[in-house]
């Protein structure tokens, strides 16, 4: 055939197009302008694809990392949060740590750490280990022969770093914290199967009163879902079942006005979903225990500070913003009046925690065993008693840190806050001698000097003097020489 004809013939060609190649026939006289348009397709394509791999690495980050990092401040001069989206992955992935957790020496290790290390001692699961709270009490209970295994999902509400540097303290002192969540049914059961847990300490939950505004399908899955999935395990899986130990939270008194804040006081007003998904672990706390038999004590903590504490609380995010110079925003509340925080040092929230744990009865559900009636369900609070307005508390870290802050006072929005907290401890101190003994002064200042050491910083602090007998450290605390092999961490 000669070649003009074969060029005024039907040719075939191929295209492909987001993956499907498609046969076109065309005629050559055509092909200069198809061509054209092909090119303009090709081109319209490639922008369409680039355009969605950005929408969706903006959207959805954590679908591409495991990690997530926390830079600058929030525009009230908190802690700037990641996207909620990927806190709700955390701890609702159908992902689960027991397909990565597994082996003789895994095994071993899981073992070694929650292993007792004097008679009579306890073995715990501590959820929120890399928490403030957390860690406090998992030094505490390592420290006088407890055994220990924790658990945390290192999200980014805060910066995980600091998890990350109170997991490696706890590893120091032979203590293994899991990278898991409390979620993962599978993983707890698998856990349950390796260890006769006597206690559960679970402090793991999304905290933070005024971002529940911003993510709160986050505290659902957290706070409740959470709290469900460790009772089921304890209740159904676990023989014998072990007595837990819990995080509520003072907020749970919402807008109670009367003061002291007493366990019999009314808590059906919460002021926040923070405070309301508390309320509602406490309703489903009394289901359990009345169901199943667990053995379920909630604590009710005021404001906890100290070393090794949150980003996000007020004393802490305060410290930063004096030392760097930038302004703090202060609330009044309506009346005029300052707010007022019943401010609880860490060491004497960690004796209230390890008092409940050494009370806590036991649960009478086991499959295995007699019953022996029904299992203990209490709440206390675990408060300093003496509230203190939040402008005295700056003035505090305003001489310990020699610089005057940069205030901004402003009328209290209708975020969540409450005006003040005050708490009756008569409850705890009834019943496993639970009394405060740290002041804001002194408590202050043990935080701001582990903050000078942990963040490097060249600030004189003035040393500590305390009164005969008053403000001893427990062995969870920080001292001057002692902060980094005995420092703590969870909720409030």
């Amino acid at each position: 055939m000669p070649a003009d004809a074969a060029a005024k013939g039907m040719k075939l060609e191929r295209y492909a197009s987001g993956g499907a190649m498609l046969l076109l026939l065309r005629r050559a006289s055509g092909g200069k302008i198809v061509s054209a348009s092909s090119h303009l397709l090709f081109r319209a394509t490639v922008l369409a694809t680039l355009g969605l791999v950005f929408l969706f690495t903006f959207h959805y980050p954590s679908l591409l990392s495991r990690s997530f990092s926390l830079s600058g401040g929030g525009g009230d001069g908190g802690p700037a949060h990641a996207s909620h989206r990927s806190l709700l992955m955390s701890s609702s992935s159908s992902y689960s740590a027991s397909a990565a957790y597994g082996g003789a020496a895994w095994e071993k290790e899981v073992r070694k750490s929650a292993k007792p290390r004097k008679d009579g001692g306890i073995a715990v699961l501590v959820t929120g280990a890399a928490g403030f709270v957390g860690t406090h009490c998992s030094l505490a209970l390592r420290a006088r022969g407890d055994g220990v295994l924790g658990l945390d999902n290192f999200n980014s509400y805060y910066d995980p770093e600091l998890k990350r540097a109170r997991q490696r303290l706890l590893a120091d002192r032979g203590v293994l914290v899991l990278d898991a969540d409390i979620n993962d049914g599978l993983l707890l059961e698998k856990l349950f199967d390796l260890v006769p847990f006597t206690h559960v300490l679970h402090l793991a939950a999304q905290a933070g009163v005024r971002y529940a505004m911003e993510a709160p399908q986050t505290y659902v899955a957290s706070n409740v879902a959470g709290l469900v999935s460790v009772f089921e395990v304890a209740a159904k899986h676990a023989d014998p079942q072990p007595a837990i130990v819990w995080a509520s939270s003072s907020s749970v008194y919402g807008l109670n006005t009367d003061a002291p804040f007493s366990e019999d006081h009314r808590t059906d007003r919460p002021a926040s979903l923070y405070a309301a998904t508390k309320k509602a672990g406490e309703a489903i706390a009394h289901t359990y225990n009345h169901i199943y038999g667990l053995s379920i004590t909630g604590l009710r903590f005021f404001t906890v500070y100290g070393p090794w504490g949150r980003p996000d609380m007020a004393y802490f995010f305060f410290t930063k913003s004096i030392v760097s110079g930038e302004p703090i925003t202060l609330f009044r509340a309506a009346d005029g009046a300052d707010a007022r925080r019943d401010f609880t040092y860490i060491d004497d929230v960690v004796k209230g925690c390890l008092g409940a744990l050494d009370t806590s009865g036991k649960s009478t559900g086991s499959k295995s065993g007699k019953k022996s009636g029904p299992a203990p369900l209490r709440v206390y609070n675990l408060g300093n008693t003496s509230p203190v307005p939040v402008t005295r508390m700056v003035a505090i870290l305003e001489k310990l840190l020699g610089k005057k802050a940069n205030k901004r006072i402003v009328t209290m929005p209708s975020n969540g806050d409450v005006p003040f907290t005050h708490a009756n401890v008569t409850h705890a101190a009834h019943d496993f001698g639970y009394r405060p003994t740290t002041s804001l002064d002194a408590g202050l200042r043990h935080f701001v000097t582990w903050f000078v050491d942990y963040y490097k910083l060249k600030l004189d602090i003035p040393k500590l003097t305390k009164p005969a007998g008053a403000d001893k450290p427990s062995s969870s605390s920080s001292s001057s020489k002692k902060k980094k092999a005995t420092a703590m961490a969870a909720s409030s």
